[in-house]
């Protein structure tokens, strides 16, 4: 069979990582989540007593960071399952200043393609489609407001039990934005060919049929 790739890139809590999680499951594709990836370093760096605002020395780590995704979805970074504890709020608030460091981008870009050219794949992130898969098959770029974003970041962050107000979460949806769209490297932005779908009305259910339907079409006309 034909090995497919497929980009969906987006704005913090854009809901990206559910969707894609989902449609890797309907199509039978390895899914791959490269915001966990960053989220695992910015963990790491904090850890190792660092500052992540510090460009020079969280670059430093890279040659002894290793992570690893798992099919189960479990996240491990230098032999310790880092899966919950990338998403507590810590690191949610310092992830965009280590995804904006260019060497950290092409250590951890290079461990995506690999990934990429073993099978049919998923891939999440804000650079997919532009820098790190710019022959993907299909190309999604996904949005929804930031009031809504902001909302389902909330409850998905109390669920988890992680404590925050909505105030807080959309400050920092709305900083990150900025970050990730004026970073030097590899900045966010819609690929050219990509699709434009905004998810600001719909439902998890609603936003997966929309881009396997996008998908099928797309696989459909090459």
């Amino acid at each position: 069979m034909k090995k497919v790739t497929i980009a969906i890139d987006g704005p913090a809590a854009a809901g990206k990582s559910t969707v894609a999680k989902k449609v890797s499951q309907a199509l039978g594709y390895t899914y791959i989540d490269t915001g966990a990836m960053y989220r695992a370093f910015t963990y790491y760096v904090m850890k190792k007593g660092l500052d992540p605002k510090d460009e020079a020395a969280s670059i430093s780590l890279v040659p002894e960071v290793d992570i690893e995704l798992h099919s189960d979805g479990r996240v491990i970074c230098c032999g310790e399952d880092v899966t919950k504890v990338i998403r507590e709020p810590q690191v949610s608030a310092n992830v965009s200043y280590i995804a904006s460091y260019k060497d950290i981008r092409l250590a951890l870009v290079e461990l995506q393609r690999k990934m990429a050219q073993r099978r049919s794949v998923v891939m999440d992130g804000r650079d997919i489609g532009t820098y790190v898969l710019p022959n993907a098959d299909v190309k999604i770029f996904q949005i929804a407001d930031v009031p809504t974003r902001a909302v389902r970041r909330y409850e998905e962050n109390i669920s988890k039990g992680i404590k925050c107000t909505l105030a807080e979460v959309e400050e920092d949806v709305r900083r990150r934005d900025y970050i990730d769209s004026h970073r030097d490297f590899a900045p966010l932005k819609p690929a050219a060919d990509s699709v434009l779908l905004d998810t600001s009305f719909l439902s998890i259910e609603e936003a997966v049929e929309a881009v396997l339907d996008i998908i099928k079409r797309k696989i459909g006309e090459a």
